[in-house]
């Protein structure tokens, strides 16, 4: 019996709410979040790796699978392809005239995404949040903040393992009047503060809230801002990083170097 997937679950959701905007926002984030298994044409050469394209009745699509299973249900037979993450897919299809196909013909979540949506797909993640100063007056717990909106942030959080102990939400004021919410990490590792802002950022984007805004900060331990939020916030633990003490270090395979995306060609 195939094991349900977090894909699965998140296309289920908005297979049953058809109307629900935020339904398919959620998974287009799961989507992009995932390691899929992008079936290629031949294996990688380099860097670069081409998928295979199947010419469909709605235009042409690489297929990928959330599962090494289910890759190996649909060609029945060894094939080449990569991990990758959805998103570095989306990014290196994207402006292609290529769709996505997901999991085809093997389970439920079966899902055409047209070259279109692929696109739209590829710029939202493309969006980098915008860096502003400003003097903080006062801090309290959040208030008034769209349960989507905590849902997603816990939801995207949860899959940054190691990039920070604690993160806190909290409701705040500026010294020039405007109040917002703040979402100030805690022990965060260094040079991994631009990858905290942006899931910050993709959170919100795909929670369905319009015009939604939380700031970022990343106080150090012995910063006052710390224990002033500390004491007032909704907390969220990030998960520790897994650890394999038996690792071996071996060449990265292509895609998984976030510093060197593969050439999709």
């Amino acid at each position: 019996m195939t094991t349900e997937t977090m894909l699965d679950r998140a296309h289920a959701a908005m297979e049953a709410a058809p109307e629900d905007d935020a339904a398919r926002l959620r998974f287009y984030e799961r989507l992009a979040d995932a390691e899929l298994f992008l079936l290629l044409e031949a294996e990688p050469i380099g860097e670069t790796i081409a998928p295979q394209v199947f010419p469909l009745d709605e235009g042409r699509f690489a297929l990928a699978f959330d599962t090494e299973e289910r890759l190996a249900e649909f060609t029945g037979a060894p094939a080449p392809y990569a991990a990758l993450p959805g998103r570095v897919i989306a990014r290196g299809l994207a402006g292609e005239g290529v769709g996505l196909g997901l999991n085809l013909g093997v389970v439920p979540s079966t899902f055409l995404m047209p070259a279109a949506a692929l696109g739209w797909l590829a710029g939202t993640l493309d969006h980098t949040p915008e860096q502003a100063q400003g003097q903080i007056t006062s801090v309290a717990a959040p208030t008034r903040l769209p349960e989507a909106v905590v849902a997603a942030l816990d939801a995207k959080l949860a899959g940054l393992a190691g990039l920070a102990r604690a993160a806190h939400l909290v409701a705040v004021s500026y010294g020039d009047g405007r109040r917002g919410h703040l979402l100030a990490f805690e022990g965060a590792v260094e040079g991994a503060e631009a990858a905290l802002a942006k899931a910050v950022s993709e959170a919100l984007v795909f929670s369905g809230i319009e015009a939604g805004e939380i700031d970022v900060a990343f106080p150090g331990a012995g910063d006052q801002l710390t224990a002033r939020v500390a004491r007032v916030s909704l907390r969220f633990d990030l998960p520790e990083p897994e650890v394999d003490t038996a690792q071996v270090v071996t060449p990265a395979a292509p895609g998984m170097d976030p510093a060197r995306p593969p050439k999709i060609r």
